[in-house]
């Protein structure tokens, strides 16, 4: 059984300047909580609650209490591992994406205001509400993506998903910088520095909740709304369009060795983002007062980095654009190698490099990948794309790691990750961007 619903024009401004406000407002919890925040103070938490030899049993499970947050990043990720694809296949049936980004949206917000309460030993509530907060952000970026191929046309969204991502960098940037005055100065205000870090925790939560009202209100549903057939219930429905779907993408050669490239250089560039601060300080000797203005003004430069590369796109084609940003990453790393330690003016000039890449290269992906994806399995398709991208997320950080353990030498751990660039360009080169979309089913846009 189904109901329709009004056929609403593509490429309205309206609902785009709406949808690309939901990266403003969910990129803070990237930003504030798990960038800068929540990782050290979680960290200070679990120890105060540890035992003699540092050690908390959760569940009388023995954990090292330094290990706790990453721990809680991995079952996070893990259970969206799980939980994504079954909720994707029951979105796009149901075309319910709009209720379940707002549903998941609010999960995430309130779970993270909650984090206002994580004090003394409480590293148990503070590591079960980033759990949450975690698992609906993922979902709730699912059907957020899963909007782009329905909103914007085939030759506009390339453009559209480079001001979603640049808005996100410009939000999560703003809030951050606000956080880092409040935490900075905190002794001047009278309160204590882990009163300031509950507050920072707090205002991703609450800034997420305010500014996801207007994805809200201004995205609008398309297609049929389908009802359950008798007898049947969303969860077996989600299982049954899933395993539909994992037989159809076989067929799409070309789709599934972009989705290949992808997951090689992205593995690589989140790695770069994760451990740039780590090769700062251990290799290059830079203190926080160098890494934290740099990381801030990633921030801002992304923002402009974004809306160039959408520029590029346009112009060149989305395969092009990608193509020029991970020979640049490989350039970026191979610099890397030999810069000079303690000279903080060349490290701000590899952060903005990295910077302008960042957004437009993960940017252009997405709005690339949608151009892949049947009409009717948006939420599906994207929750594989997001699925994928966590599942291997590990593999780059492990590649750094040994490179370190064997070698001893930072620099050579970080030009190591120059593979994954490299190997994503290869792949990336022998995908026939223009047969992917046809088999898709999909308008080829005048550049791909």
């Amino acid at each position: 059984m189904s109901a329709t619903t009004p056929d609403y024009p593509v490429d309205d401004r309206r609902e785009l300047v709406g949808w690309y406000f939901y990266d403003w407002a969910n990129s803070v919890f990237s930003t504030t909580v798990v960038t800068v925040f929540l990782g050290p103070y979680l960290t200070a938490v679990a120890r105060a609650a540890a035992d003699s030899e540092g050690f908390v049993y959760p569940l009388g499970i023995p954990l090292a209490a330094g290990s706790f947050f990453a721990y809680m990043v991995s079952l996070s990720v893990l259970l969206q591992v799980f939980f994504l694809p079954i909720l994707g296949a029951i979105a796009d049936y149901s075309r319910a994406k709009k209720l379940f980004m707002g549903i998941f949206a609010y999960i995430g917000a309130f779970a993270t205001m909650g984090l206002y309460f994580l004090e003394g030993d409480r590293y148990l509530l503070g590591g079960g509400l980033f759990v949450i907060a975690n698992l609906a952000f993922g979902a709730s970026m699912v059907f957020y993506n899963a909007f782009l191929p329905e909103i914007a046309s085939p030759d506009k969204r390339d453009e559209a998903s480079s001001k979603g991502w640049a808005l996100g960098y410009l939000g999560g940037g703003l809030l951050l910088l606000l956080n880092l005055i409040l935490f900075n100065n905190a002794e001047a205000l009278g309160i204590e520095e882990s009163m300031a870090v509950r507050i920072s925790l707090a205002s991703a939560g609450v800034w997420w909740a305010i500014f996801t009202l207007i994805p809200l209100a201004t995205i609008r549903t398309r297609g049929a709304v389908r009802r359950l057939p008798p007898g049947e219930r969303y969860i077996t429905v989600g299982f049954k369009q899933l395993v539909h779907t994992f037989k159809q993408m076989r067929h799409n050669g070309h789709m599934l060795l972009f989705l290949v490239a992808y997951l090689l250089y992205n593995d690589g560039i989140q790695a770069v983002i994760a451990l740039a601060a780590l090769f700062g300080a251990e290799e290059l000797g830079l203190p926080q007062g160098v890494l934290i203005p740099a990381i801030l003004m990633v921030q801002f430069v992304a923002f402009f980095g974004a809306l160039l590369f959408g520029w590029i796109a346009q112009r060149i084609g989305a395969k092009r654009a990608i193509a020029a940003s991970l020979v640049i990453w490989t350039a970026v790393v191979i610099y890397g190698y030999f810069m000079p330690a303690e000279v903080p003016a060349q490290f701000f000039l590899l952060a903005a490099v990295i910077a302008l890449v960042l957004g437009g290269s993960q940017a252009i992906s997405r709005s690339l990948f949608s151009q892949m994806i049947p009409e009717g399995q948006e939420a599906e398709y994207f929750s594989i794309y997001e699925v994928g991208e966590r599942g291997t997320s590990w593999l780059a950080p492990l590649f750094f790691g040994l490179a370190y353990q064997i070698t001893g030498s930072y620099r050579i751990a970080l030009v190591s990750l120059m593979v994954f660039f490299i190997s994503g360009l290869l792949v990336l080169l022998m995908v026939n961007v223009r047969r992917a979309i046809e088999e898709a089913g999909n308008r080829v846009p005048e550049r791909v």
